[in-house]
């Protein structure tokens, strides 16, 4: 029966404090822009005495310094200098993406720290915050995920420089998690995972994510495998389908540029095993069931072998409805983590009962190292030279700069 395995701030509050604080300024005395500013730099000060409770914490701005948290020894102390007075507007509406999109364009330097960030969270909330939270979410749910969206999705994240890649992964090109054996110190994460649960001995397998090909290459290469990957990369399935034909395995392993919810009538029960590696984040709480309903539609009836990878959030924090945060605007657009019992759930509602859970795996210890290797082999190998061809605007040393 087949198997699944998964691996797995600053928003304000708008109290009557705030509001009575933000009154004294005159609407007829400043500019709508300076009025704004003053609102939101008033409202976000008034807030953090409570939201501080551990270390201390000093902002400067041109309008004088303040302190906030109880200075202790031993205890972090943290500047942040606010250089340009648009930050206040720009935490204030999207909160923590506001704050990282400042930090990025230097309109404030700050010493980064972790501690206050449940608090900040709580703490730091505004009604104005909160309903542009919840239209992103809703968006994210809705559309974020559709056919075209998916599409331009893919070209945000992966139809970017070849080069750029080759720089930081390994030379299988695994764009997912590595699984760290303790003998193990180079990257090459799933790959020394050992066989998959079920038999691959000379199966037919569907991959739902192509990445540069380096899975199905293994599988086609160590277990004899037939292998039809789906990616809607251009430039991800250009490299793939290089690097197939390199290992002279172009009779082994097709790749479509393809949507999931587009595979053709005579994929329908044809395949023995099923792959997944870290691309349920792209699919979208909505659409989870018919995901699964697919994948069971392309399995063969008995003994077949699902392995699904995922990047997860704990069950506290799971929701549907993500709202835009750093990661969805620039790394992964309009993507959605699922947890461990959403995953479980929609497959066993997509399959209509029909797959048998066989284990859950946390792998979530293993991605720290695996991002480290990737920033230190990203630091060596990149050069200006090496992307300005993909990206002409890098040619600037500041833009550069910006950009590592």
């Amino acid at each position: 029966m087949p198997s699944i395995i998964t691996s797995s701030c600053l928003n304000l509050s708008t109290s009557s404090t705030v509001l009575k604080a933000a009154s004294r300024f005159s609407l007829h005395t400043l500019s709508p822009r300076s009025w704004a500013v003053s609102f939101a730099r008033t409202s976000i000060l008034a807030v953090l005495d409570n939201a501080i409770t551990i270390g201390h914490l000093t902002i400067s701005d041109s309008e004088g310094t303040h302190y906030y948290g109880k200075y202790q020894k031993g205890c972090n102390d943290v500047h942040l200098n606010v250089i340009n007075d648009t930050f206040w507007l720009r935490i204030l509406l999207p909160g923590d993406l506001g704050f990282s999109e400042a930090y990025m364009i230097g309109d404030v330097e700050a010493s980064l720290w972790l501690e206050n960030e449940s608090g900040m969270a709580e703490t730091l909330s505004s009604t104005v915050a909160k309903v542009s939270s919840a239209i992103s979410g809703l968006y994210n749910s809705f559309l974020g995920q559709t056919r075209s969206q998916a599409r331009l999705n893919a070209i945000a994240s992966y139809d970017q420089s070849n080069e750029l890649f080759k720089a930081f992964l390994s030379k299988e090109m695994m764009y997912s998690c590595a699984l760290w054996s303790e003998a193990e110190g180079g990257v090459r994460g799933d790959l020394e995972m050992g066989a998959t649960p079920g038999d691959l001995e000379a199966a037919q397998l569907r991959k739902s994510t192509t990445g540069w090909g380096g899975l199905a290459i293994e599988a086609a290469s160590s277990f004899g495998c037939e292998v039809d990957t789906l990616t809607l990369s251009k430039e991800q399935k250009s490299l793939a389908e290089e690097r197939i034909k390199e290992a002279g395995l172009e009779g082994q392993v097709r790749v479509h540029l393809l949507d999931y919810r587009e595979i053709p009538a005579e994929f329908e029960k044809a395949f023995d095993a099923f792959v997944s590696v870290e691309m349920l984040e792209h699919v979208g709480a909505k659409h989870y069931n018919t995901y699964f309903k697919l994948v069971d539609f392309a399995l063969k009836s008995r003994d077949a072998t699902i392995v699904v990878t995922s990047s997860t959030f704990p069950e506290s924090r799971f929701s549907g409805y993500q709202v835009e945060d750093f990661m969805r605007k620039y790394m992964w657009p309009n993507s959605c983590l699922p947890s461990a019992t959403a995953l479980i759930t929609a497959a066993q509602a997509g399959s209509q009962g029909r797959f048998t859970l066989e284990s859950v795996e946390n792998h979530a210890a293993h991605y720290p190292r695996t991002l480290r290797e990737w920033g230190r082999c990203l630091e060596a190998n990149l050069t200006q030279d090496l992307i300005v061809k993909d990206y002409p605007s890098l040619r600037d040393v500041h833009e550069y700069a910006a950009f590592k």
